[in-house]
């Protein structure tokens, strides 16, 4: 069983930067596919970026492109979302998910591809 921890929500103004953190409790962890998804108040749980299991491979959503980086190290057992420019729709809760297919290749936008959730953390950027 995976558990997955983030850490590093909080607020901040429109412009500024958060650097988020998601630490695992178990090494299979390293050879997941990891993402990270948000919710808004009112919406539904939307893809933010993801990450193959190498590192190699990244992906995010339009929204955030060019400002978000997701990264990870696997010897710390923990996958990072840097944050940059952000504005006040970013404001959500922010949660790290992981795919339990080891040494997968691909990675996923969707929710349903992702088998283990974090309990989220809070970002709030004010105008």
């Amino acid at each position: 069983q995976v558990q997955l921890v983030e850490s590093g929500g909080g607020l901040v103004q429109a412009g500024g930067s958060l650097r988020l953190s998601c630490a695992a409790s178990v090494r299979t962890f390293s050879t997941y596919p990891m993402g990270w998804f948000r919710q808004a108040p009112g919406k539904e749980r939307e893809f933010v970026a993801t990450i193959s299991w190498t590192g190699g491979s990244t992906y995010y959503a339009d929204s955030v492109k060019g400002r978000f980086t997701i990264s990870r190290d696997s010897a710390k057992n923990t996958v990072y979302l840097q944050m940059n420019s952000l504005k006040p729709e970013d404001t959500a809760v922010y949660y790290c998910a992981a795919e339990s297919r080891s040494y997968s290749t691909s990675t996923s936008t969707y929710r349903s591809s992702y088998d283990y959730w974090g309990q989220g953390t809070q970002v709030t950027v004010s105008s």
